[in-house]
């Protein structure tokens, strides 16, 4: 399935923030879903990580009708990477048992989004390709 970068991006977006929302508001609960005790520091963590969703989310809902360019793949390019690092990091820290079965949804919504946004990336390039 094709998905335009325009849904592609305002999915993201509202995953995004939504992901702020807990992450900011519970992030006790978030961190149980992961067999991970909370503490302070791993709320501070969380309530500042909060904060990054929301910059992606923002940023994502602004680019949204944004047509192939430079600027739209950097963007691409740097969650594709910043997905699949953080879905190599959960797997990891699931396989050394520091985190508890919960992470792989993560892991999972990680992997699927950095693929979308390559395909979205693809698609873009041979659109804009000569021929």
């Amino acid at each position: 399935m094709q998905l335009s970068f325009r849904t592609l991006s305002t999915f993201t977006a509202s995953l995004c923030l939504l992901l702020a929302l807990v992450w900011g508001l519970t992030p006790d609960w978030m961190l149980a879903t992961w067999d991970i005790e909370y503490s302070l520091t791993a709320g501070l963590i969380a309530r500042r990580t909060a904060v990054l969703f929301a910059v992606l989310g923002v940023m994502f809902f602004l680019v949204r009708n944004e047509a192939p360019s430079v600027a739209r793949s950097a963007l691409s390019n740097g969650f594709m990477v910043g997905c699949w690092g953080l879905a190599i990091l959960g797997f990891g820290e699931w396989l050394n048992g520091h985190a508890g079965p919960g992470i792989l949804l993560a892991v999972g919504v990680e992997l699927a989004l950095g693929l979308a946004f390559f395909q979205t990336r693809r698609v873009s390039v041979e659109l804009e390709a000569p021929g």
